[in-house]
């Protein structure tokens, strides 16, 4: 059986503007299911907004229950750029600042002044990692 490469997740069109139709995503942790999530903390979800293109083969309206696809190896490219690349430059920094003995603050400071800079980089390069990343909706069939 072949895998599918592709990652779903059901959503509700919020709104639809010109060339770009704003989906709510209810993010659920994995114990959503549980039946006594009303009383526990820890089963928390989380609404995501997810910008699409509107390449205007359907017309969607607000309300309208959509199916957010994007492909498996973009969720892997995002999880490198937000979480692993800050960790290594964090490690490498703490780890060659603490062999040159260098005291504590300034390590401290540096790593957060280098984590920051690099998210900086990352938001200013927003608009050419929306190219890469880019979703598509598909209606639900009733």
């Amino acid at each position: 059986m072949a895998e599918n490469k592709d990652i779903h997740h059901e959503g509700v069109v919020k709104t639809v503007e010109g060339n770009f139709i704003v989906v709510e995503i209810l993010n659920q942790s994995s114990c959503s299911s549980c039946h006594a999530k009303g009383v526990c903390s820890m089963g928390d979800q989380k609404i995501k907004e997810v910008e699409v293109e509107n390449r205007g083969f359907n017309l969607y309206i607000p309300g309208e229950r959509v199916n957010v696809i994007m492909k498996r190896s973009l969720g892997f490219k995002a999880l490198w750029i937000s979480y692993v690349i800050p960790l290594i430059i964090l490690l490498v920094l703490l780890l060659t600042l603490s062999a040159l003995n260098i005291p504590e603050l300034t390590i401290g400071i540096s790593v957060i002044a280098a984590i920051s800079l690099y998210y900086l980089i990352i938001r200013l390069l927003r608009s050419r990692l929306m190219r890469d990343f880019v979703f598509v909706i598909e209606k639900i069939q009733k």
